[in-house]
């Protein structure tokens, strides 16, 4: 079938949530790949982020082969193998940089994308706020029916950042601070307020005027569908000395920029030195197969009881599969380090393009400004002329997040296809 006769069966039948770039993608193998015409695109995009070991890894590929025949779903009413194993694993990498003496376990909830993590994380922000009032009623004398009244004056607000991006379903989207993604959708669920990134601040006179209603703090560390944009360690810290000292959960969405994105550590949030509550995880735990996770230290997540959250597919027989497959290759292929070292190398390289501002993010999450009067979504559209995927989250910045498997020489490659593209601006 040819790229027109898709377009036409799209145009029709499916719903018009995207404006897709004129391209068939069919097949894959590394940081390449290939469409319906044969024509080779080198991928610094990754399916926004997902595919963290390349296309078609072979390594992942076999072993999706071999749970496939295995067996597929079962469903959460039931033990499956490796899921133990997995929540283990993570538990083991959100404790790294933390004292030892100081580490707690941390329990997963295994879903299906980022955005479910994320509702599972403000679901649980919400739970451990009013089982808190109860205990601390409880401890004080009251009784049972007293205590459960005193739930419902708990805290219940959660602050995000502005022009942060938590996800497109009604609680997530009201979490996300962006006004022009949220208009068309009201009402949108209540129980959010927003604060300027990095601005300390504006974040201690919040916790001054509000903090008695306030239960949560949900941050990016690093916001990636606002262009790239790192919080200052200094703005991450007073989060957490604010949460702790009025007794809210601080979470951190590691949808985007966590599982090494960013380099040397498994999580964005450990490149600041901070230990949040709850994070959330996407993307590239599955390196194209869908999954999404929310943990949370012990103390936290055992205000969840059965029946309190849910989910069909979430932890499948093949994602806990792909979670682990993937998990593994990292550490065996030392993938942190190659990370830290491609993403040094790739800033220092766009940095010197003409027309090229600024550089900032970590490790292979990267945003590039471009100068006044150049068009971010123009360079994008060249660049699928000239054989490349990349991607334009503003009008002046280009974001690349490739496979974790990026290397020098495909960056050699990037920038002297963009050095073309951008000289021709």
């Amino acid at each position: 079938m040819s790229l027109e006769q898709q377009q036409e069966l799209e145009s029709t039948y499916v719903m018009h949530t995207f404006a897709r770039k004129p391209v068939e993608l069919v097949s894959g193998q590394g940081m390449e790949v290939v469409d319906a015409t044969g024509k080779t695109y080198l991928d610094f995009l990754s399916g926004i982020g997902v595919i963290s070991l390349g296309h078609c890894n072979p390594v992942l590929v076999e072993a999706l082969q071999k749970q496939t025949a295995k067996l597929l779903h079962v469903s959460n009413y039931y033990y499956v193998e490796g899921r133990g194993e997995l929540a283990k694993t993570l538990s083991d990498l959100l404790n790294v940089r933390v004292a030892e003496d100081t580490q707690t376990p941390w329990e997963s909830f295994f879903a299906n994308s980022g955005a479910e993590a994320n509702e599972c994380a403000i679901k649980l922000a919400r739970l451990y706020a009013k089982t808190r009032v109860y205990e601390r009623a409880i401890a004080e004398g009251a009784d049972e029916e007293a205590a459960r009244a005193a739930m419902q004056s708990a805290p219940q607000v959660i602050v995000t950042l502005d022009k942060s991006f938590h996800g497109r379903t009604l609680a997530t989207l009201a979490a996300t601070a962006q006004p022009g993604k949220q208009e068309a959708f009201q009402p949108l669920p209540a129980g959010f307020i927003s604060t300027p990134a990095n601005n300390v601040a504006a974040l201690r006179e919040l916790f001054e005027t509000r903090g008695d209603e306030i239960c949560a703090v949900m941050v990016e560390c690093i916001q990636g569908e606002s262009g790239v944009h790192p919080c200052t360690a200094q703005f991450l810290a007073e989060i957490r000395r604010l949460t702790q000292e009025r007794d809210a959960l601080f979470m951190c969405d590691e949808v985007q920029c966590g599982i090494y994105r960013c380099g040397t550590y498994p999580f964005g949030f450990q490149h600041f030195e901070v230990v949040p509550d709850v994070v959330t995880m996407a993307k590239g735990i599955g390196s194209g197969f869908p999954m999404g996770v929310c943990a949370a230290r012990q103390a936290v997540a055992r205000v969840f009881e059965p029946g309190d959250h849910g989910t069909t597919f979430g932890g499948s027989c093949l994602a806990i599969t792909a979670g682990r497959t993937v998990l593994d290759y990292i550490a065996t292929h030392d993938l942190a380090t190659h990370v830290h070292d491609v993403g040094v190398y790739m800033r220092s390289q766009l940095a010197q393009l003409p027309g090229v501002v600024e550089v900032r993010g970590l490790g292979l999450m990267i945003g590039a400004e471009l100068a006044d009067g150049m068009s971010a979504p123009d360079v994008v559209a060249a660049g699928l002329d000239a054989g490349l995927l990349l991607n334009a989250p503003g009008p002046r910045t280009l974001r690349f997040l490739p496979p974790l498997i990026c290397t020098k020489a495909d960056v050699d490659e990037l920038v002297a296809r963009l050095k073309t593209i951008l000289s021709a601006e």
